[in-house]
């Protein structure tokens, strides 16, 4: 069980200063979920926030996740929570935001609605691929540099970062055998498909989607970028997936193009090799599979 939260008055001075909340007679109830940072609802009189603390060194990623999240807000197609501060001492970095009464998608409704809200922020569109700052897939950097084709951006700044990362800590199989040549065929997979630039929420499973308390879609822990939205569909079916409807609405409200099912293993291979990297080799061997599969139906 995690220990009580203490926190030092220098803490508690920066967030003051940061968001103007004074958490000097807080109380703090430990939020689970998470594997990266340690989160707590936050109590101040009669009014609740959500903390996220980590290590000082970790502000680059709130900074990153303020960023995304102001991007998704401008939209209005979700509720997303709101940022109220953001900062760091010599110990401790921190994100302040609204605490949301959120639930998972569970009805057909539920998904429908889903479905209607992320169309919309897809159809929020610009003029090349990327996002102006880099950002971060999990605690992993994740390089957004822009660019104007979507098949050398995703070569470049998505698959070839992980599979470098992969083979430096020792998990070549597949990856090593088959990586470099799959690669190379990725353009082909594109040829007369050239998707938007659409605003991506990123990391889009449904951990990360939820429904407030009014019954309003709503998203957070963004990794934003502009690219093609198959990749949010794609992940929405990488862990646990969503309600059916969904996918039924979404497709109704913006048709998918053909060759969907080849894209999605191709944008869900980046997610596989960030967990393969992150949480170790229990991902080797769906990772190898996505690789090998990949590379025998593209050299055809």
């Amino acid at each position: 069980m995690e220990p009580p939260f203490k926190f030092s008055a220098a803490l508690a001075q920066a967030i003051l200063h940061a968001s103007g909340v004074d958490v000097a007679r807080a109380t703090f109830d430990p939020v689970s979920g998470g594997s990266i940072n340690m989160a707590y609802r936050v109590g101040v009189g009669d009014q609740s926030f959500f903390l996220k603390r980590n290590r000082a060194d970790a502000l680059p990623m709130f900074e990153a996740e303020a960023d995304g999240l102001a991007a998704l807000a401008a939209i209005g197609a979700f509720r997303i929570p709101r940022v109220l501060g953001c900062g760091a001492t010599d110990d401790d970095a921190f994100l302040l935001l609204e605490h949301l009464d959120l639930r998972p998608l569970a009805s057909d409704e539920d998904g429908l609605r889903f479905a209607e809200a992320l169309a919309q922020l897809h159809h929020d569109t610009g003029a090349h691929y990327g996002w102006p700052r880099d950002n971060f897939i999990g605690r992993t950097p994740q390089i957004n540099t822009e660019s104007d084709g979507w098949a050398r951006f995703f070569i470049l700044h998505r698959l070839t970062p992980q599979l470098e990362r992969a083979r430096a800590k020792g998990y070549a199989g597949a990856l090593g055998r088959d990586a470099d040549a799959l690669l190379e065929r990725v353009p082909g997979l594109f040829v007369d498909y050239r998707p938007p630039p659409s605003l991506l929420h990123g990391d889009l499973w449904n951990g990360n989607a939820a429904i407030d308390d009014t019954g309003r879609p709503a998203i957070f822990d963004p990794a934003v970028y502009r690219g093609d939205r198959d990749a949010d569909l794609a992940m929405s079916e990488l862990f646990g997936g969503f309600p059916h409807s969904f996918y039924v609405a979404y497709r109704r409200a913006w048709p998918m193009a053909e060759g969907y099912e080849q894209r999605k293993t191709l944008y869900n291979l980046y997610h596989v090799l960030n967990h393969l990297n992150l949480f170790g080799r229990g991902y080797l061997g769906q990772a190898e599979r996505m690789v090998r599969g990949l590379y025998q139906e593209l050299r055809r």
